[in-house]
């Protein structure tokens, strides 16, 4: 029987570029302001943009392509199924927001397709895509202990900024263990392709996340063990290894973020309407 090739998954990876670079609050504090301009806009054009310049982001950390193309797949499919069951739970939404009605489609009921309707799934799922790019750029460029050594200085106290650091870095190892599971149980006869009925699917995809929870909790508890060996927990304040001090790039981008943060505050105050409809 031919195995499942699987490769799914987002680390860090080091490719030198200029965001490598940066100071791991720096990026942090760009990840927290990107989510709070998406968050208060629901204008398209500003959607738009974000996309555009988180793209470029990510194409400036020079990380390639196949290293996010499944999980790009698997957001965008699920953005999608999300806009289908916003239709179904409220159809005249769209009609609601903007205040018109342009019938496209006349079915049955409350369910007639109409323009506003989908400029608002449009605007809607693209806003929840703008935070996809920003997201890969942060986990891809920013080192786990790094990002805990921000989260740190930033005031999080140490004990929650190192089980952080614990959670990004071991995820790609449950990665690795869930694949060395699943070809295990594949070598066993365990079926989980498309070739096998659905309930049948699930019942073994079971037997692949029983292993993999008890192999998890043992590497917690091996690390646990470890940590109170070595007195973690002890002192009320530590060092890190991998902290950097913020440079003139950093100043300059945190002071472009303080700009576009208040730029954005005011556009969403003095805008007239939540959403920007060009066909009124």
């Amino acid at each position: 029987m031919k195995t499942n090739k699987i490769k799914f998954g987002i680390s860090y990876v080091n490719t030198g570029s200029p965001l490598h670079a940066l100071n791991g609050i720096t990026k942090f504090l760009l990840f927290m302001a990107w989510v709070t301009v998406v968050l208060m806009t629901f204008d398209l054009r500003i959607i738009l943009a974000l996309i555009l310049v988180g793209f470029g982001l990510l194409r400036l950390s020079r990380v390639p392509f196949p290293a996010y193309k499944t999980l790009m797949t698997g957001t965008v499919s699920v953005l999608l199924m999300n806009a289908v069951f916003m239709f179904m739970i409220a159809p005249q939404q769209g009609t609601e927001y903007m205040g018109s009605q342009t019938v496209l489609l006349s079915v049955a009921g409350n369910y007639s397709i109409t323009l506003e309707t989908l400029f608002y799934l449009l605007t809607v799922t693209l806003k929840y895509f703008s935070m996809f790019p920003i997201a890969l750029v942060f986990v891809f460029t920013t080192h786990p202990t790094e990002f805990s050594a921000s989260l740190n200085r930033l005031g999080v106290p140490y004990r929650i900024a190192y089980a952080v650091s614990l959670t990004l870095r071991y995820l790609p190892e449950v990665t690795k263990d869930f694949i060395n599971i699943m070809h295990a149980q594949q070598a066993r006869g365990v079926d989980i392709s498309k070739n096998a009925p659905v309930f049948t699917r699930i019942k073994n995809v079971a037997k692949i996340l029983g292993p993999l929870i008890f192999s998890s909790l043992d590497r917690a508890d091996v690390i646990s063990n470890a940590m109170t060996l070595r007195g973690f927990g002890r002192n009320k304040a530590r060092s890190w290894y991998s902290q950097k001090p913020l440079t003139k790039a950093d100043f300059a981008v945190l002071a472009l973020l303080g700009l576009v943060l208040a730029a954005s505050f005011a556009n969403r105050y003095q805008a007239e309407q939540l959403f920007w409809y060009p066909f009124s």
